[in-house]
């Protein structure tokens, strides 16, 4: 992944007047860092609950556990709860607590959920995944979460 790669990604979020492409966005996210898997969580702040927007290479049968994630539950509820990056390695394998146990039913391995952030407020989260143990680096790490920026930018466009 390289910077000249994410810009394609900016260039996918349009201008103030016309509305978001979320599964065109999460495509080109999901290519740009070689991954199979994908979500873009919205969240409303009367319920506090985060809304899927997008997914791809989510199992039919896990959709209606990711449609709406109370702040604070799995991977994108903690996310949005520390409002930092959350990663685990290998989904396989993890026993920390923080995946729920029906994530490993999609068969993904190395994946990491940034929340989406502007100016200290949470807009939402974005979650990556890839079939093989994987470690994001600090740079990609960073890369989603100038990404998260951007896409909270057109959020309250």
């Amino acid at each position: 992944m390289t910077l000249d790669s994410s810009k394609s990604i900016f260039d996918t979020l349009p201008d103030e007047s016309s509305a978001i492409d979320w599964n065109q966005l999460l495509t080109k996210i999901l290519a740009t860092f070689d991954c199979s898997t994908g979500t873009i969580h919205t969240l409303d702040r009367d319920t506090q609950l985060l809304h899927l927007k997008a997914y791809q290479g989510i199992p039919e049968f896990l959709l209606s556990k990711m449609t709406v994630i109370p702040v604070g539950k799995g991977m994108a509820g903690v996310a949005a709860e520390r409002k930092r990056p959350v990663q685990i390695c290998n989904l396989q394998t993890d026993e920390s607590g923080v995946a729920r146990p029906s994530a490993k039913e999609t068969k993904v391995e190395g994946s990491i959920t940034v929340p989406l952030m502007l100016n200290g407020q949470l807009h939402g989260t974005l979650g990556i995944a890839k079939p093989i143990p994987y470690e994001f680096t600090p740079e990609e790490e960073e890369t989603l979460i100038e990404i998260g920026e951007a896409i909270s930018r057109k959020i309250l466009s």
